[in-house]
């Protein structure tokens, strides 16, 4: 058992970023066997799940004539616009069936708010904008957070390079990671996370 000062942040690890879904990352669906392996080693369990409106800013289909993947600007910096995912009330956005929740002592939505998306598990893509994951994490006297889920180079890098940037020590698992790798963007995060004083195991 780890220490009660430590936690596990499982991000994102849902239907639409997993094989078959409308927003797959390549072997997606490997994360969840070593995810419920390691829940019982963690005192605070914590999961984020992506839980976007029909009418969210960052989908390429509310942008008439963007591609997907392509770059726009929003109020808060540059932005990707993606397929359509992880639409509230929706089966891409539910957990993967495999992966054990019930252990989760919270679960944190994400990304709710039609005008800004939210990568990151501490802040809105604003980088100002709290979720309120931080306020917990203290409350429940936390100091360092284990960082597992989807995808490495997005979601799981603003998170863990913003609970660096709190002060908490972090760890990001690699074989309980996969990335989306869009344009070298997995070499880009990786840099960022070891820039910020993330570890890697």
């Amino acid at each position: 058992m780890r220490p009660a000062t430590e936690a596990l942040v499982v991000i994102d690890v849902q239907n639409d970023f997993c094989p078959g879904g409308a927003l797959a990352v390549v072997d997606g669906d490997a994360v969840v066997p070593v995810i419920n392996a390691m829940l019982p080693e963690f005192a605070v369990r914590v999961f984020t799940q992506d839980w976007h409106p029909a009418d969210h800013a960052s989908f390429a289909a509310n942008h008439p004539g963007a591609e997907a993947f392509s770059m726009t600007q929003m109020p808060y910096g540059p932005q990707v616009l993606w397929p359509v995912h992880c639409v509230q009330g929706t089966p891409g956005a539910q957990f993967h069936p495999g992966l054990l929740t019930d252990p989760a002592d919270l679960i944190l939505r994400k990304g709710f708010r039609a005008g800004i998306d939210s990568y990151s598990a501490f802040f809105e893509n604003d980088r100002t904008t709290p979720t309120g994951l931080e306020g917990y994490l203290r409350t429940r006297g936390v100091e360092r957070v284990v960082i597992v889920g989807l995808a490495t180079d997005y979601c799981v890098n603003y998170s863990a390079v913003d609970a660096a940037r709190l002060g908490f020590g972090v760890t990001v698992v690699d074989r309980a990671c996969r990335a989306i790798d869009l344009n070298g963007s997995l070499a880009d995060a990786r840099a960022a996370m070891r820039a910020a004083g993330v570890a890697f195991k």
